[in-house]
């Protein structure tokens, strides 16, 4: 089998995988990171989304071979407990969670967003978030969340 070299939240990473295995295969099943859910299997829903370099991938239809010398970050690498991203920080502060269930592809989306525009207009945000679905009805404070990290990022 073959190696599979890349950067997974911040650390090289090199593992014999199939290269055309799914990374969410591997980020889930082999690297036991839990951040990315399994939720459609198609990338339909967003639930598996991971950061590649700076765009928001769906991880269960990205194949491995895909990922060779690029750097992927997951939820585990966004933030940790004693330094959260603002992302983080702004939806605890929102209560921008239900199940929790979308919340780990929101984020990804999300700070996708803002590393390539760091001062969205709502309205930019709503479209960035156009792919995750989420069910529970919280939308409007993951809106709100996501703005208010952008105003703590700018100041």
């Amino acid at each position: 089998m073959p190696s599979i070299r890349f950067h997974l939240n911040g650390a090289p990473t090199e593992i014999d995988a199939d290269p055309d295995g799914s990374l969410l295969d591997l980020l889930r099943g082999r690297l036991g990171l839990t951040g990315p859910h399994f939720g459609c299997g198609s990338g339909e829903c967003g639930a598996c989304r991971v950061l590649v370099g700076d765009h928001a991938v769906t991880s269960c239809d990205t194949p491995l071979w895909s990922i060779a010398g690029k750097e992927v970050t997951t939820l585990e690498g966004l933030g940790s407990e004693a330094q959260p991203h603002p992302l983080q920080r702004a939806f605890i502060a929102e209560q921008a969670m239900q199940c929790g269930y979308c919340v780990s592809g929101i984020l990804m989306s999300a700070a996708a967003l803002l590393r390539q525009n760091p001062k969205p207009t709502e309205s930019e945000v709503r479209t960035a978030l156009d792919r995750n679905l989420c069910r529970c009805g919280s939308q409007n404070r993951m809106v709100r969340a996501i703005l208010r990290a952008a105003d703590e990022a700018a100041t």
